[in-house]
């Protein structure tokens, strides 16, 4: 069923488990995401960015298509369609479009004018029984062409945000989008614990999943991380098995070069990705 992130994520809070936003980028993802999240009775967030709502011919489209899909397929586990990384003007369009939830990436913003228009969305947000996702301090690598260094959010900027009223937080605590570097870092839980005192029992979001290290997830979680976005591992390994398919020349069997064919090995390198980060997350069951 569609719903807001709202709830989900205030009981993943609350049991000491994250919830996954898994990306979509076209029908097989979107089917094969819902799927496994009704096979493992977990709540699911599916993010479309702005490039995704675009190669998809637009947000009403998406909306349509995950809306009918959920009647279709009986799912009954709960889902939001939330907008990853949204500008101002694509979170109008995705309010527009009837999305669950989104994010406003205020972070390239000075953050009087962040408060200002974060305000406006949490406005209309309420009103529309939708969630909110803000950010606080870039998050590293590459997201729709913005570059970050893995920045760690000022806490008491993360605070005066929170404050505001939103549903959900993303704060830079060093991680990045995308492949790791081999001299990446780590996660900052410095900052996270520094974050979490100051925003109490805000869920916390923890974008660029793909490459943390499972123990770092789990101390994430622990430290009041109640999202964590997952899109580069799911994409690796769709494309990993669809070469597979082609260099076994599958195609060239019978009816092998039907679509459906070829892209089926990929759905289930996507499903087995995103069963495996349901059971790092703690929320299978959970639903």
């Amino acid at each position: 069923m569609l719903v807001s992130a709202k709830e989900m994520l205030q009981k993943a809070v609350a049991g000491h488990y994250a919830v996954g936003q898994f990306n979509i980028n076209n029908l097989e993802w979107t089917k094969t995401i819902l799927l496994t999240a009704e096979e493992c009775k977990s709540p699911v967030i599916l993010g479309v960015s702005s490039g995704a709502g675009k190669y998809m011919s637009g947000f009403k489209t998406v909306a349509a298509m995950v809306g009918a899909m959920v009647d279709d397929l009986g799912i009954t586990v709960p889902v939001a369609t939330h907008l990853d990384h949204g500008s101002y003007d694509a979170c109008l369009q995705c309010i527009d479009a009837g999305f669950t939830s989104i994010m406003f990436d205020g972070s390239k913003y000075p953050i009087e004018e962040n408060v200002a228009k974060t305000k406006e969305l949490i406005a209309i947000c309420k009103e529309k029984g939708m969630s909110l996702e803000a950010e606080v301090g870039a998050i590293g690598g590459e997201e729709d062409g913005v570059i970050g260094q893995g920045e760690c959010a000022d806490p008491k900027e993360c605070k005066m945000i929170a404050d505001l009223g939103v549903d959900m937080l993303a704060a830079g605590i060093g991680n990045i989008h995308g492949k790791y570097p081999a001299n990446w870092a780590g996660l900052s839980f410095e900052t996270l614990d520094a974050i979490q005192q100051l925003t109490g029992d805000m869920p916390l979001v923890l974008h660029g999943g793909t490459g943390i290290p499972d123990d770092m997830i789990r101390k994430a979680i622990d430290l009041g991380v109640a999202k964590i976005n997952v899109n580069t591992e799911c994409q690796i390994a769709f494309s990993a098995a669809v070469r597979k398919y082609f260099e076994a020349g599958k195609d060239l069997e019978g009816k092998g070069f039907d679509p459906r064919k070829v892209l089926k090995p990929g759905c289930e390198a996507i499903a087995e990705t995103v069963k495996t980060k349901m059971e790092l997350f703690g929320s299978v069951g959970k639903a």
